[in-house]
């Protein structure tokens, strides 16, 4: 068995490699975008025809967010005509399609843990860009997991906890916002969920294709994942819960963004850490 990972030195593609570590019965190969450039079809097709993926996971993204509003063919080219071109050579080579989707699908309205079936309505351009990318998924592909996550970190990248850390070496005082709610998602526990997908659907003679949410459990406010993040490192900072109003930004994000996970529980058997557990969990190996 042969998984292809695109996006290779994003937070996930890391993860993936340090998980797939422990993976026995298949071969992971992890392509950058110099490598696997998904935005380009016939490099695409290309690597396909090489390797004849069984499953593809594809980690690659344009994720900056409030730059794609000045940026949004920038986003649209990786987040839509880039999963088309995945989806594609999906197809013809009858390989199944993990994708990386995200919670900036909703807009934020509900008050209750966003389901699957919940009518999506994207409020910024990579969210919308996101969106259309998980239509041209499912316009093309039969055999395909979308799997949309939210408030991811991890020890790789940039991401809001190793932002934390570093304005904390920098500053006495932080301001962050305290009025948008979600749920923080390990990178390394996505990326192990991903894989004890895989090890089922293997074997299954009828997959149960389709869209999952995966975060941690529990919800909270950036504040409150600030404030966990400095108290597991024992540092000390006068933090400041601010509203969104005070902290404009390009892009609008939803007021809440907690995503169910009940479906991917149930069809998988994955079991979910909470949120402050998963981030202990990384602040006792953070190196």
């Amino acid at each position: 068995m042969v998984i292809l990972v695109t996006g290779a030195n994003g937070q996930l593609g890391q993860a993936l490699q340090k998980v797939s570590k422990g993976f026995f019965g298949g071969e992971f190969i992890f392509m950058d975008s110099k490598t696997l450039d998904i935005t380009d079809k016939k490099n695409c097709e290309s690597i396909f025809e090489q390797l004849n993926p069984d499953f593809c996971i594809n980690c690659a993204a344009y994720t900056a967010v409030d730059k794609a509003e000045a940026e949004p063919e920038a986003a649209h080219k990786i987040n839509v005509l880039g999963v088309k071109n995945l989806s594609e050579s999906c197809q013809k080579y009858r390989s199944t399609l993990i994708h990386l989707s995200t919670d900036f699908v909703f807009d934020g309205e509900k008050h209750t843990p966003y389901t699957e079936s919940d009518a999506t309505n994207p409020k910024n351009v990579y969210g919308k860009t996101k969106l259309e990318g998980e239509q041209e998924i499912q316009k093309t592909l039969e055999q395909y997991f979308i799997i949309r996550t939210s408030w991811v970190y991890s020890q790789f990248g940039h991401n809001f906890y190793k932002t934390m850390l570093r304005l904390a070496s920098e500053r006495d005082t932080l301001n962050v916002v305290n009025d948008q709610i979600g749920t923080p998602t390990n990178a390394n526990c996505l990326a192990q969920a991903i894989v004890q997908i895989i090890q089922q659907v293997k074997g299954d003679s009828q997959p149960k294709y389709g869209i999952y949410h995966f975060s941690n459990e529990g919800t909270c406010s950036w504040f409150d994942f600030a404030h966990k993040i400095f108290e597991l490192n024992n540092i000390e900072i006068d933090l400041k819960p601010i509203p969104t109003s005070a902290y404009p930004t390009p892009a609008t994000r939803p007021k809440y963004s907690v995503l169910d996970k009940s479906k991917i529980k149930n069809t998988f058997g994955i079991s979910i850490k909470s949120w402050h557990v998963a981030l202990e969990d990384l602040a006792t190996t953070f190196d």
